[in-house]
């Protein structure tokens, strides 16, 4: 039997506690794409750390690491979504131009695997001091051509100039209707809350979310032949409930929720959500195995492992959980798949160490770390940079 491989942790108050790593679970991959639901991640980007830039101020991309990544998501039967939130593009992140090459390079890597993918359109090359609504619309529409032109379905990003702009819902109606008039594969439309985004307060024109939700049903009315469906990201189980009973025939919700997904997956009998998720980018391998048991017939399996995943969710979800990025790309760092710990946009250091620690140990005991002596070293080496003496 292998040596046990210790280190030493810091717990909360400061004292130390010795930390025996357990052993890599094996995951299998499934021998054909899953049949019971359509599954995406939202996967990070890798930064080329090493290169001479500003963080967040056009970071160069280390494009062999990510799409590599893309590859190990495909590989578990994982679908990419590509360029959304978690990718850091935007302001302090990802430019258009970068953007645009992801989105292609993903597109190509996707055809050579035989991977799912869709890709998010948004409206963040928008450089104009007092939009109108039909310049937003006009930026959602060069995005959704250049995703389209590569024979790719989009996902509607929601827009922080539109919510800048927009002074009630007949606006928001009027750029999404102009925008879904010129979708040719059927798209999501992502509602994404305050919970994530506080810009984002009062997105489709009310603070209400029960009006909120009103606009967005009847918005998939007048355009049911031209939606997929809609990601919805508010973390509120029961309005992502009523949301699925309330849409039309044929539009579907795809579950961004990193706190009670297992649930609404599984779904209650008659309804249930897709997955479209931040955190499966880093919990791939276990939750391929949990739809490979769905799709044998096997709900309590697929539930007892997902439920399994919650308290790493939860730890990398909390407030403010648009900082989810930080431990996501650390569990990459940990597990083999970047070289270092650095972000695009630089916001590495926007989670604390006692976080982090509880990320590594969650993560070693759900089996995810695919190589414990690597993990182990790198643990000891972001401690040690903390100013803890990670000698075990």
């Amino acid at each position: 039997m292998a040596d046990s491989i210790t280190l030493k942790l810091p717990r909360p108050d400061g004292t130390a506690e010795q930390h025996t790593m357990g052993p890599a679970r094996e995951f299998p991959a499934p021998a054909a794409p899953f049949a019971q639901r359509d599954v995406f991640a939202a996967p990070h980007v890798v930064a080329a750390a090493l290169g001479e830039y500003t963080p967040g101020v056009e970071p160069p991309v280390d494009w062999d690491a990510t799409i590599a990544f893309r590859r190990h998501l495909w590989r578990y039967g994982i679908g990419v979504a590509e360029a959304m939130d978690t990718s850091e593009r935007g302001p302090g992140g990802l430019t258009w131009a970068q953007t645009k090459d992801l989105i292609r390079r993903s597109s190509e890597a996707a055809t050579e695997a035989g991977g799912e993918i869709v890709c998010g359109a948004g409206t963040d090359q928008l450089d104009v001091t007092s939009p109108t609504l039909d310049d937003i619309a006009d930026a959602y529409l060069e995005q959704l051509d250049f995703i389209q032109g590569l024979g790719r379905g989009a996902v509607l990003r929601a827009s922080h100039v539109l919510a800048h702009v927009a002074t009630g819902p007949q606006d928001y109606a009027y750029v999404y209707d102009r925008v879904l008039e010129r979708v040719e594969t059927p798209a999501l439309v992502h509602w994404i809350g305050e919970v994530f985004d506080p810009a984002l307060r009062g997105y489709w024109g009310h603070t209400d979310v029960d009006e909120a939700l009103k606009a967005v049903v009847t918005l998939a009315e007048r355009h049911a032949e031209r939606l997929r469906g809609f990601k919805f990201s508010l973390l509120d189980v029961e309005r992502e409930e009523r949301l699925r009973r309330e849409l039309p025939d044929g539009v579907v919700v795809f579950t961004g929720d990193d706190h009670d997904y297992p649930k609404l997956i599984r779904g209650d009998g008659e309804h249930h959500s897709h997955g479209l998720l931040g955190v499966l980018d880093p919990l791939a391998p276990i939750a391929s195995v949990a739809f490979q048991k769905l799709d044998a017939g096997d709900p309590d399996g697929f539930t007892a492992d997902m439920e399994a995943t919650l308290t790493l969710a939860r730890r990398l979800f909390e407030h403010p959980a648009g900082e989810y990025k930080t431990g996501v790309v650390f569990l990459a760092y940990l597990s083999g798949h970047q070289d270092h710990f650095r972000m695009v946009t630089g916001r590495e250091g926007m989670r604390s160490v006692n976080h982090l620690t509880d990320v590594f140990r969650q993560a070693d005991a759900l089996g995810l770390l695919p190589d414990p002596a690597l993990a182990a070293e790198r643990m000891r080496a972001v401690l040690t940079v903390a100013g803890w003496d990670a000698a075990s």
